[in-house]
This record gives C-alpha cells, sequence and structure tokens, in this order.
C-alpha cells in the first residue's frame, strides 16, 4: 500500500490531486507550521490578463510559529465574495463553470473558523466532483519524512523537481492569449474539462 503526505491546500494544484489519485493512501500534514506564499491558503487560477493568486487572509498567530491545524480564517476584505467572483468571472466562459457552481458556492458564502478544516471539506467536495476517490487521513502527530512525502515538494514558488508529474496540455479558455498555463488550480481543469477531467490526473 503506498503512501503519500502532502500539506494542506487551498483549491490546490493540479499535482497535489494528482497524488491523490495515484496514491492507495493520502495523509494531510496538520502539525506542520503555517507559511506564508504556499498553496495552503492560496491558489493560482487563469484569466483574461494572466494568472491570478487567490490569497485566504488568515488571523495573524500569537505565537511567531503556528501549526497549521490551528490558524485562524480572517473576514478581511470580503475574500469569500471576491474570490467567487474572480472565479466566475475568469470562468465564466469555461465550458464546465455553469455546471459545478451551484455544487461550489456554498462554500464560499458560508463562514469557517479554521483555514484546515475549510481546506479539508473543499478537498472532499472537489474529489466528487472530479469522481476521485482517495483514502484521506490527516496526520495524528508531525510526521516524519518518508519517500512519498511531497509537503515542500509542492508550491508556488521553488517547487522540488517530481519525476511523477509531467503535466499534459488540456484544453484552457485563454490557451489562445497566454499559450497552456501548467498546474493551475485543479478548477481550472475541472471547469474547463468536466467530467473528462479524472484523465489528466
Amino acid at each position: 500500500m503506498t503512501t503519500a503526505l502532502l500539506s494542506s491546500a487551498y483549491c490546490a494544484p493540479v499535482q497535489w490531486f494528482q497524488k491523490l489519485n495515484r496514491y492507495d493512501m493520502v495523509l494531510v500534514e496538520q502539525y506542520d507550521h503555517f507559511l506564508k506564499q504556499t498553496y495552503r491558503n492560496r491558489c493560482v487560477i487563469a484569466t483574461a490578463n494572466g494568472t491570478q493568486s487567490l490569497t485566504i487572509p488568515v488571523e495573524r498567530p500569537e505565537e511567531e510559529k503556528c501549526l497549521m491545524r490551528d490558524v485562524r480564517i480572517s473576514d478581511h476584505g470580503n475574500w469569500r465574495r471576491q474570490h467567487w467572483t474572480a472565479l466566475a468571472t475568469a470562468y465564466g466562459d469555461s465550458p464546465f463553470f455553469d455546471y459545478y457552481a451551484d455544487d461550489l458556492r456554498p462554500l464560499f458564502e458560508k463562514k469557517r473558523d479554521f483555514l484546515f478544516d475549510f481546506n479539508m471539506e473543499l478537498t472532499q467536495l472537489l474529489c466528487e466532483l472530479l469522481d476521485v476517490r482517495p483514502q484521506i487521513g490527516v496526520t495524528s502527530g508531525y510526521a516524519e519524512a518518508a519517500a512519498n512525502d511531497f509537503r515542500d515538494a509542492i508550491r508556488p514558488k521553488h517547487p522540488m523537481p517530481d519525476a511523477d508529474f509531467n503535466p499534459q496540455p488540456y484544453y484552457q479558455v485563454y490557451d489562445h492569449r497566454h499559450g497552456f498555463i501548467p498546474n493551475l488550480s485543479v478548477l481550472d481543469l475541472l471547469f474547463n474539462m468536466g467530467n473528462e477531467a479524472i484523465f489528466y490526473l
């Protein structure tokens, strides 16, 4: 039985979801320290003007180092509405946005306290929509490094080499402007490819 270790992620990139589809078991780390500028609280989408990062604001922890499971979401800046508006603007013309919008919108309307819990709830829904059926667990303590440890490998800046991930082009709304952009949020794959998205994972 193969197991992969992943960091928590908000609307994770295609590479992250590929691990859910390829490994027998996935453990999501909840005892690592929260790091800024990671997929823990941001996702990257394609827009008419290029890529855009959507970042969930978090409350500044009292301690300098805060465990991921203890990070609280901030309501600063009406981010839920902004993120949903950004998604609707970017993908409103994609083939499958309207098909999935009613399933996803409620998650952007209800307040959640903890980032980790919100990410897990969103991940479960995305798995259902993608028809990915992984066995997902969460760590009960900080997991020791393993062979299939992708916690620090899958990140927006300076990703580590991953021989198992070779992104293949698929249809994107703005590819005529920007060319194919690999490893965006899995929402990009879902909205553009619908029920065929799983074949790209």
